[in-house]
């Protein structure tokens, strides 16, 4: 989607950003000003506030600081060619005449600096453009409905919350996850410890059937994976952080892209087809108040995360999208669980993404569909930023686009499992694909 030329630059300074040696960016300088309004439009579709003029002005500024202190450096360069060739009454003057410039360059060096440092931080919060598919709106509450699959659970009884139920069989505490772990811990037991190990074998056999390619994944990542892959600096709030000033990830996208950072693929390799599980962990800074009790928004989880990098071509990112919410929708199938699929309007895209659906599934207990997965393609906009490229048939260097879709979050579907499949006696059914593995029909 975006073209241009692939700029990158050296900079020791940007200390605020982490020790980052070769730093690219999400939409390059060019494509940004010969499409200064679409930008513009794409960051009041998304809700995000960013001057585009701003970053246009300083780009003037940091141009022509470029062009000086080449001219400069030639400059000094004529001046040594001189003072080697000159006599000695000659040197003394060129000697002279060159530490001016030096000085000169030395202060213009220190000011493009300062203009690189203030350019890049401009560049990292340009958000991406989103598709003209996506409808507009300000928050989740925009997001509008495109299929719904299985009809809602009836019950002949008053059906029960799953904390009640998971309480009631011992598979869960949340007192001591609490007392052990801090507000939102949490222990699985038994029965809900059995059916997380299930839904992590039947999400193996599965995905992979769907030809991605198994990876245990790091959660401890620098800060350049999470700026890469747009995390950062946007979601600062929301991440953990070391004493040694890397971070705890909340989702396995992040180590999956980095692992291709500054790598150059080859065209026959493309797609890459990667199933990646990794424990997760969020701090749920803006969720004060929201499901405070149970399962559903906690601190640290598991999940297997589907990624695709493809060639750098629209319809095959189209395609890759449609491709990969099918396999979460088959997984949800075969569980069994009524669900529906969103589209999220702009109000409720991240910085990076293009396009995103939602899948959401049926809670019988709150009377409402709640989100599962997410799945998003995003163009150019963390390749570009990882420098993550192939050669084309052509022999140009293009970025890779990528995708991801939640390939599913534990505990989280434990909710929807555990309430659609209750029984009268407060017994849960086994859905019939995880029998196996948990060894019982009936958790009783």
């Amino acid at each position: 989607m975006l073209g241009g030329d692939f700029v990158t630059f050296r900079l020791h300074s940007l200390r605020s950003f982490g020790s980052i040696n070769k730093i690219s960016h999400m939409l390059d300088i060019k494509f940004i000003r010969e499409n200064k309004d679409l930008v513009s439009a794409g960051a009041k579709k998304k809700r995000i506030k960013f001057n585009v003029d701003e970053l246009l002005v300083l780009d003037d500024e940091r141009k022509k600081l470029l062009q000086s202190v080449e001219g400069k450096k030639a400059e000094q360069n004529e001046f040594s060619s001189k003072i080697a060739k000159a006599t000695p009454e000659e040197k003394e003057k060129f000697i002279a005449e060159m530490k001016v410039v030096k000085d000169a360059l030395q202060k213009e060096e220190e000011k493009l600096k300062e203009t690189m440092t203030k350019w890049q931080k401009l560049m990292v919060q340009v958000p991406n453009v989103p598709d003209v598919s996506v409808p507009d709106g300000e928050d989740d509450s925009g997001n509008l409905e495109v299929k719904s699959w299985g009809e809602k659970t009836s019950f002949s009884f008053t059906p029960k919350s799953y904390t009640e139920l998971m309480e009631n069989l011992d598979m869960v505490d949340l007192e001591r996850g609490a007392k052990v772990a801090g507000f939102r811990g949490y222990f699985l037991k038994n029965g809900g410890a059995l059916l997380d190990f299930a839904l992590w074998q039947f999400a193996v056999e599965h995905f992979t059937k769907k030809g991605l390619s198994p990876m245990i994944v790091p959660s401890l990542v620098r800060r350049e994976a999470l700026i890469g892959t747009g995390y950062l600096p946007q979601g600062e709030e929301d991440l953990y952080k070391t004493q040694d000033s890397d971070y705890l990830a909340g989702t396995g996208e992040v180590a999956t892209m980095s692992y291709f950072s500054d790598e150059v693929l080859k065209k026959e390799e493309l797609p890459k087809k990667i199933l990646a599980f990794s424990d997760c962990f969020r701090r749920e800074a803006g969720s004060h108040g929201k499901d405070v009790k149970g399962i559903y928004r906690v601190h640290e989880f598991y999940k297997f995360e589907q990624i695709i990098l493809c060639e750098a071509n629209h319809t095959e990112s189209v395609k890759h999208h449609e491709e990969l919410l099918s396999n979460a929708e088959e997984f949800l199938q075969a569980l069994e669980i009524p669900y529906r699929v969103v589209v999220n309007c702009g109000g409720d895209l991240g910085l990076g993404q293009v396009k995103k659906y939602d899948i959401e599934a049926w809670v019988p207990s709150q009377d409402k569909y709640r989100e599962t997965h997410s799945c998003s393609y995003f163009h150019d906009f963390q390749t570009r930023r990882l420098n993550i490229r192939y050669k084309d048939t052509d022999g140009k260097m293009r970025f890779v686009h990528s995708l991801n879709n939640t390939a599913v979050a534990t505990p989280r579907i434990l909710i929807q499992i555990i309430e659609n499949n209750q029984q009268a006696d407060g017994s849960i059914k086994v859905p019939k694909v995880l029998q196996k593995y948990v060894g019982k029909e009936i958790i009783k």
